[in-house]
């Protein structure tokens, strides 16, 4: 897609892609993964806001994963965690393997990656990952 003739909506889904995008609300500061348009706490008195996470907090669950689809087959096993970020929401994304040993309780921070090849024309899809710390 030529940059001048991109939809909105391809802008949107790459910042997604490469940044952990929630929303906030303005009016008592709850953070939300993925994005709602009202907020728990306010209901229909809440604003809210784009907000990107820094990416930044600790394993709260993890699992490894042994049979996978064929579009992650080439990185079988890989880890699975569930992180609760620094700014109160739980997001869910791959463990970079490093070497460390995932434990609950473990810091992580999100770093960018590749997630897999599409198809024979080899297109790389790139998103976010965690890396312990």
């Amino acid at each position: 897609i030529a940059m001048e003739t991109a939809p909105a909506g391809t802008w949107r889904r790459f910042n997604a892609s490469y940044n952990i995008v929630g929303t906030k609300c303005e009016k008592c500061g709850a953070v939300y993964f993925p994005p709602r348009i009202i907020c728990r706490n306010c209901g229909r008195e809440s604003k809210m806001k784009e907000f990107k996470l820094s990416g930044n907090g600790e394993i709260y669950t993890y699992t490894k994963i042994h049979s996978s689809t064929e579009t992650f087959k080439s990185d079988t096993p890989y880890t699975i965690v569930m992180v609760k970020t620094d700014e109160g929401p739980l997001v869910e994304g791959h463990l970079v393997d490093n070497g460390k040993v995932p434990e609950i309780g473990a810091r992580v921070k999100a770093v960018f990656r590749k997630m897999f090849t599409e198809g024979d024309e080899g297109l790389i899809h790139y998103h976010y990952k965690f890396e312990i710390v």
